[in-house]
Formats: C-alpha cells, structure tokens, sequence
C-alpha cells in the first residue's frame, strides 16, 4: 500500500500540469489575438517612445 501513497503525489502533479499545457495550447491564437497582439504593440511603442524621448533630452 505505500507504493500507492507513493505514486499519488506524481501523477496528481502530472494530470494538472497536462492540463495547464493543453489550455494553453488552447487559448493560443482565437479571437482575443488580435486585440492581444495590439497590446502588446501599444506596449512597445510606448517603451520605443520613452527611450527615445529620454535620449534626445541627453543630447
């Protein structure tokens, strides 16, 4: 019977981490691309326009 307490812990971990990988894989892409690429894009730009504009006040 301890090999049973034994092996519990390691397969409970793997069913969850199949499925965390299979939602993943899941909501990859769909609908909400779009608007999560332009997210990220608004982010950059931000970023690029901050150094940017931290760079020409060096000058």
């Amino acid at each position: 019977m301890d090999y049973v307490s034994a092996l519990v812990p390691p397969v409970v971990m793997a069913a969850f981490f199949i499925g965390l990988i299979v939602t993943i894989v899941k909501t990859q892409g769909g609908a909400n691309k779009a608007k999560e690429d332009a997210v990220v894009d608004a982010a950059l730009a931000r970023a690029e326009a901050a150094h940017q504009t931290s760079r020409d006040t060096e000058a």
